[in-house]
């Protein structure tokens, strides 16, 4: 397992030209070709900005993606008709400058074919990403119980009677996405599953059990999902990422991880837990205690959502404060979540985005020397 202490988890913001040709791409005013260009582009100038940094590890900011979730449906034939807002629905809460933002699930939302793969999902990015730096390239890929989002019981029955046999195919799918990786020499992937946290909410919770599973059957049957996705790929290390809903700078749900902390810390397969813990939506650092003896707790301190500037004493104090309850040594750094869970990105600037991936290495060169 690998001992960084100073990590990311995945999105960075898009720049305004590559949100501009994704436009133009889709209304015919530009050509692929010329649109894989600028998404080069775009890569190319995250990858520098986490290098400058400091970082070891790094993404290619999910430039190429929709979504942190879409490259599945995007890769995958059978799930219907689908838009950005398949990621964006529910009701998202803001700050006094942002303020709150609901938008209603799309009612044409769900697999309506049986699952079948097109290409590989990340692939590219990971070939990219690695053929462009030196340091560890990290891909994310979503929990597949995630995608309880994508099935309905008006829509899918007729190809998937039930919700668990259409996440069984999401499982072989992402599990061949991991292996494939692996073979191309991947040595660190993430799976992204704030569903989890999400389920702490009697609203949001609600949504999910309606779709078949009841909350302890999400925390057994998801986490042995994502267990089988992870797999056995002896070298290579895994993350699990925890966070309540990150869009346009808002929110989904509040509350500490103490009602599925020990079942998901101790459970899942994955070596290293990314945990939001930004403010007091998040709870207390008590949690970290059900956290096993060989994983890591990579805590988000740093926020995403506004540009405020983390100090290294403030988040030195912070991390002091978590290591009463696991040993210093199996704790590391990170953003809260991606800078841009969508294309639609947070409401910070590329300077703020920097600053704060600087502020990461610096705390964790202070606190371990690397």
């Amino acid at each position: 397992m690998m001992n960084i202490h100073a990590d990311v988890v995945g999105s960075l913001l898009r720049p305004s030209y590559l949100r501009q040709a994704r436009h133009d791409l889709a209304a015919g005013r530009i050509p692929a070709a010329a649109f894989k260009h600028l998404e080069d582009q775009a890569v190319n100038e995250a990858i520098t900005q986490q290098e400058e940094a400091g970082l070891a590890v790094l993404t290619d900011g999910e430039q190429r993606r929709l979504s942190f979730q879409s490259q599945l449906p995007a890769a995958v034939d059978g799930f219907g008709e689908w838009d950005e807002d398949a990621f964006l629905w529910g009701d998202w809460h803001g700050n006094d400058h942002i303020g709150d933002w609901s938008r209603a699930r799309p009612s044409q939302l769900g697999v309506t074919g049986k699952l079948r793969r097109k290409r590989h999902l990340s692939a590219e990015e990971f070939v990219y990403l690695r053929g462009h730096t030196r340091r560890t390239p990290k891909i994310t890929l979503p929990s597949p119980s995630l995608w309880a989002n994508f099935w309905s019981a008006q829509h899918s029955t007729h190809v998937y009677p039930t919700l668990d046999s259409f996440l069984a195919d999401v499982v072989d799918i992402l599990h061949e996405e991991v292996a494939e990786l692996v073979r191309l020499g991947a040595t660190y992937i993430q799976l992204d599953a704030p569903h989890y946290p999400l389920l702490l909410d009697p609203q949001t919770r609600a949504f999910y059990e309606s779709q078949g599973w009841p909350l302890e059957k999400y925390l057994a049957r998801g986490i042995e999902m994502d267990n089988a996705v992870i797999g056995h790929f002896p070298g290579v290390t895994f993350s699990f990422h925890l966070c309540r809903g990150n869009q346009g700078s808002r929110w989904l749900v509040a509350g500490g991880y103490d009602l599925i902390a020990k079942p998901i810390f101790q459970r899942i397969k994955a070596q290293r837990l990314m945990l939001e813990y930004d403010d007091e939506r998040s709870g207390g650092f008590e949690p970290l205690r059900d956290v096993p003896e060989e994983k890591t707790a990579v805590l988000g301190l740093v926020t995403t959502k506004t540009p405020r500037q983390e100090t290294v004493a403030e988040l030195t104090a912070r991390i002091h404060e978590a290591a009463q309850f696991i040993d210093l040594e199996r704790l590391a750094l990170s953003p809260q979540c991606g800078f841009a869970t969508s294309v639609m990105g947070n409401a910070i600037t590329m300077a703020d985005q920097q600053y704060k991936l600087g502020i990461i290495v610096k705390t964790a060169e202070a606190i371990w020397g690397s």
